[in-house]
């Protein structure tokens, strides 16, 4: 499995939680360095806790579950 087919994975276990306050998360990219590329859309757009967000949900999930991982940024 590609790195990119992990990290749709883990994003697939966390979208139901953005969709639940109306938000979601679209993989943007995956380089081969480890740095991931997401945006979050609908509420988590343009929430003021966005970056909490990132931080704690999404690149939270994803560094665990993929160790290669080295860094979530939001475009």
């Amino acid at each position: 499995m590609s790195l990119k087919e992990k990290v749709e994975k883990v994003l697939e276990s966390v979208r139901s939680q953005l969709q639940s306050d109306g938000g979601n998360v679209e993989l943007v990219d995956v380089s081969e360095d480890g740095i991931v590329k997401v945006m979050l859309t609908g509420a988590c757009g343009h929430c003021p806790m966005s970056s909490m967000t990132l931080q704690h949900t999404v690149a939270n999930a994803i560094k665990q579950a993929v160790p290669e991982i080295k860094e979530v940024k939001s475009i």
